[in-house]
């Protein structure tokens, strides 16, 4: 799914209320109906969740040799707000190749992803999805703008990763 042209964007994340149709479609399942909020406000949230989704990466810089890459770990921060609003912040990632900003080309992926979080904050019982489990690459935290940002779920996995750790330590 290329990226919309009214994505907003900071450079370094977007947000994409042109998606929301497709989010709105997978909630009306369970007879939920939220608006895309459009001010990206930490403050006024009453929920966040950092998570991730797949795609795929364009470099923006026209004189780059780099054809794009896919992630299976693009961080972003899911957000609830009063009266039924949310929204979606995806981080950007760094290109290897030039270090420029790339620009996401988001899957199916987003929607079901939010529409989960979602979903599980109002109460509702969902599977937890299956994580792709296949990436051949480690993720680059210094190409990671989720990273840089501390939004990435990367980032919580090696807090729980050191904390079993730390604990494991004081078992033995």
């Amino acid at each position: 799914m290329r990226p919309p042209r009214n994505a907003r964007s900071s450079g370094r994340w977007s947000m994409y209320p042109t998606l929301h149709d497709e989010v709105s479609q997978l909630l009306e399942e369970n007879d939920l109906y939220f608006d895309f909020h459009n001010d990206d406000d930490a403050e006024a949230c009453i929920k966040e969740k950092d998570t991730n989704i797949m795609g795929r990466f364009v470099c923006r810089n026209n004189r780059c040799q780099s054809n794009g890459w896919s992630s299976k770990k693009i961080a972003i921060t899911i957000r609830m707000y009063p009266e039924g609003e949310y929204n979606a912040r995806v981080y950007h990632q760094r290109c290897k190749v030039c270090k420029d900003l790339g620009y996401p080309i988001l899957n199916e992926s987003y929607a079901e992803r939010v529409v989960y979080r979602l979903k599980k904050w109002s109460g509702i019982y969902v599977e937890q999805p299956r994580y792709s489990t296949g990436s051949k690459k480690p993720h680059n935290r210094s190409l990671c703008e989720g990273c840089k940002d501390g939004h990435c779920s990367d980032l919580r996995d090696d807090w729980i990763e050191n904390e079993q750790n730390s604990y494991v330590g004081r078992l033995f």
